[in-house]
């Protein structure tokens, strides 16, 4: 765990670095045609962007070990505050595009790996390759083409855009349940499915859900490709094994075989790539979310490197980098459940 103290630190450099060489300044980029030089040094002057760059990234470490990640240059907010506001919707996101590559990729790479060389097999490695080369952004204009415009006047119809239908303001389940309106309260109460569950607004939950659909699809097809090519890989490997034969020979049921002696030891590796599948994830979530116009920290982050807004750059891209160390962490943790012989260190 200690080796992420570091990674942390390099990160938060390079983001402050990159943040600062990208061509342009934030004044110009929020005023346009209305920024005037002195406008914008006095703006350079009061954000203390006219420091020494050592100095300010020698502030912003002392802020951030504070729990402080700055103000908004854009929208003149706390960052902390913004990011409890988008960061919800992000994960519902990702959890849902995670769901998706799960439920789909595993069961169609055992399938390829037990029926291996079947006409099965080769339709799941041609789906699974042509998924992993796939682009997000335009998997996602295709998704809003196909269901939105050819099937939109169908029962398959889906929206192309947004979290929830027009009009539509679903009572925040703490009020339904009488609870006040703080911390994971506030926080999980952005998340437009679970709040509907959880408040038991149905209509409000087929709204959410059918948003969240394409936009879910789109961001798993990727990790769903790597997960069946993944499960498919291993479970061979695991189906020549000695003991896997030795249970063959002693006259055990194939399926007894197969899920009970050979499946366990064949998600070892995948389980793995289902954790580092949530890189890919909070990376195509910027993408994701711009095309389908959900207000999470993916398309707040591509408006604020547009607008030049360092602190909300950097706010978010720290929240990512330890969203991905945990999720490190836990996935160790369960391959060492899953495998007695690995130790965590």
């Amino acid at each position: 765990m200690l080796y992420s103290i570091p990674v942390l630190l390099g990160i938060l450099l390079v983001t402050f670095l990159l943040a600062r060489v990208i061509p342009g300044d934030p004044c110009r980029a929020m005023l346009g045609e209305r920024a005037t030089d002195q406008i914008c040094d006095a703006f350079m002057e009061r954000k203390g962007l006219n420091k020494p760059i050592w100095i300010q990234f020698g502030i912003y470490i002392k802020d951030v070990f504070t729990g402080d990640l700055g103000e908004s240059f854009r929208f003149g907010r706390p960052v902390t505050t913004m990011l409890l506001e988008r960061l919800p919707i992000t994960i519902e996101l990702s959890a849902a595009a995670l769901t998706v590559a799960v439920l789909v990729g595993v069961p169609f790479g055992i399938i390829s790996g037990y029926k291996h060389n079947s006409l099965a097999d080769v339709v799941t490695m041609v789906g699974a390759n042509i998924g992993v080369s796939m682009p997000v952004f335009w998997l996602g204009l295709m998704l809003q083409y196909l269901f939105a415009v050819v099937l939109g006047h169908t029962f398959l119809s889906l929206p192309p855009s947004g979290s929830m239908d027009a009009g539509l303001l679903p009572q925040p389940f703490y009020e339904v349940w009488g609870l006040p309106a703080w911390g994971p309260n506030d926080f999980i109460s952005n998340m437009n499915v679970t709040n509907a569950v959880l408040s038991g607004n149905w209509t409000a939950f087929r709204s959410a859900a059918g948003h969240l659909i394409l936009p879910a699809v789109a961001l798993g097809t990727i990790p769903m490709a790597l997960i069946a090519r993944m499960t498919r890989s291993s479970l061979l490997d695991v189906l020549s094994l000695d003991y896997v034969r030795t249970a063959r020979a002693k006259g055990l049921p194939e399926k007894r075989v197969v899920v009970r002696h050979a499946l366990r030891n064949a998600m070892l590796p995948v389980v793995t790539v289902i954790g580092l599948s949530l890189g890919t994830l909070l990376g195509g979530a910027i993408l994701t979310e711009t095309i389908f116009g959900l207000s999470g920290v993916g398309k707040s982050l591509y408006d604020a490197i547009t607008s030049r807004d360092y602190a909300v750059v950097q706010g978010f891209t720290l929240v990512v980098a330890v969203g991905f160390v945990l999720v490190n962490l836990v996935v160790d943790v369960l391959y060492t459940y899953l495998n007695p012989k690995v130790r965590v260190t």
